[in-house]
């Protein structure tokens, strides 16, 4: 299974809940989300949203319209019908002191999510009795789950108007999973899904504080809002050794299911991460034309797109171009 998605709604060492990610500098025009985030202080205006900019929206941009994910066309539309951008086996960082062989990214949780990043396909497990985001063996490079779980409450906080989802790939126990939610605070954030009921939309979920999507591959409810990833989901395959081997087939899931995951990264002759053909493989030409593949095949807007080394190639402007932004 992939290694984890902070998703929510999208990425082990062998399946789709790998999310990865490099990091990308580009964009102050809201294509890597970074247009949309909000400042942290309050604004010298008094205007009462908290972001600094005076303008009363809240998204820190100064000019009065509400940005969601950095657009203000995502506001309202239907989370199952929106494209996320995101990083399979996104613990996994060299930034972490991750080993080179294993590492799928470059940069931390925080740099992801600066970069416009917001789906997350996460691992944890038990590692010396702590529950740890280890990437294969531990020894090889871990986080302490919380020390994660920080990472992200802190960019949250910090920009209002954004919603992330997580995948995780799951290796500990529920209730730990949950004790881990409500120490970092993380808890005061997560949506709960009803299964059968249509998704809100971005700005709904913004206005209601819940803008977090937690899956998991093995857990699952109770509690609610810990959603099974593939009662909600489904995947195509992974670990590809070329762009030509990738395809749009039916790998985990069902096809009845609201959101869908297209796992897009190659791997070395030794199945693991490649960062050599990351700029090849996250090339704009290269993920639209797969994504565009498997939205026509499939009926359904590839909701999470999972990459390693997002920094490299255009990740952001082929999810865009999904979203009939670009």
């Amino acid at each position: 299974m992939p290694w984890l998605l902070l998703g929510a709604l999208g990425a082990g060492c062998t399946a789709g809940g790998d999310g990865e990610a490099s990091a990308s500098s580009e964009s102050a025009d809201g294509e890597n989300g970074e247009s949309g985030e909000s400042g942290m202080e309050a604004g010298p205006t008094g205007d009462g949203d908290g972001d600094g900019d005076g303008d009363g929206d809240g998204d820190g941009d100064g000019d009065g319209a509400a940005t969601c994910n950095g657009w203000t066309e995502l506001c309202d539309r239907p989370y199952d019908q929106v494209a996320f951008p995101g990083t399979h086996n996104a613990n996994s960082s060299t930034s972490y002191g991750y080993s080179i062989f294993n590492a799928n990214h470059d940069f931390g949780l925080t740099q992801q999510l600066e970069d416009g990043v917001r789906v997350m396909l996460i691992d944890v497990t038990y590692d010396g009795g702590e529950t740890m985001m280890c990437h294969g063996p531990c020894n090889l490079g871990s986080t302490p789950h919380l020390e994660g779980l920080a990472e992200l409450h802190d960019f949250l906080v910090a920009n209002p108007r954004e919603v992330l989802t997580i995948i995780y790939q799951d290796s500990i126990s529920v209730e730990d999973m949950a004790a881990d939610w409500e120490t970092s605070g993380m808890i005061d954030l997560v949506y709960a899904h009803t299964d059968g009921d249509p998704w809100p939309t971005l700005g709904e979920m913004i206005d209601a504080g819940t803008r977090v999507v937690v899956t998991a591959e093995a857990g699952g409810p109770p509690p609610a809002w810990y959603h099974h990833v593939w009662d909600v989901a489904w995947d195509t395959g992974y670990s590809w050794g070329s762009l030509d081997e990738m395809n749009c087939d039916l790998n985990r899931g069902s096809l009845d299911n609201d959101l869908f995951l297209v796992n897009h990264w190659v791997n070395s002759e030794l199945d693991l991460p490649d960062k050599g053909q990351a700029a090849s493989s996250n090339a704009y030409d290269a993920l639209v034309s797969r994504l565009e593949q498997c939205e026509m095949e499939r009926g359904h807007i590839p909701n999470f797109v999972a990459v390693d080394f997002y920094d490299q190639g255009d990740l952001f402007d082929a999810v865009a171009h999904i979203n009939g932004l670009l």
